[in-house]
């Protein structure tokens, strides 16, 4: 098992073909559980917290790690809740640098 959070993000140079398959489910492997990979595009976990000032919190954990990073995932912030979505624009798909981001979420 690779431990994801020990990596950093890499920029994509948009030269790279997006990760499918068993590529993908490899990777998906080493990350804790509530991951999803939505039809081979992004990956998405929604966390529940008791109130909006914890899940604004750990929304603003995220965006701090998005720019120590330099990997910018979509975030929905409501009411006891976060949905966070992560895929690499440049290519329209998933990259390595995705999961790692993921991974390292869970931390926040």
């Amino acid at each position: 098992m690779v431990n994801l959070t020990e990596k950093e993000c890499t920029a994509c140079k948009g030269n790279e073909a997006p990760l499918k398959g068993k590529e993908l489910q490899d990777l998906a492997a080493n990350l804790n559980e509530g991951w999803e990979v939505i039809e081979e595009h992004h990956l998405q976990k929604e966390y529940k917290f008791n109130n909006f000032r914890e899940a604004l919190e750990f929304t603003n954990r995220v965006g701090e790690l998005a720019e120590q990073q330099g990997h910018h995932p979509d975030i929905y912030l409501a009411y006891g809740k976060v949905v966070v979505m992560i895929w690499t624009h440049k290519i329209d798909g998933l990259t390595e640098s995705d999961f790692i981001f993921a991974a390292k979420t869970d931390n926040c």
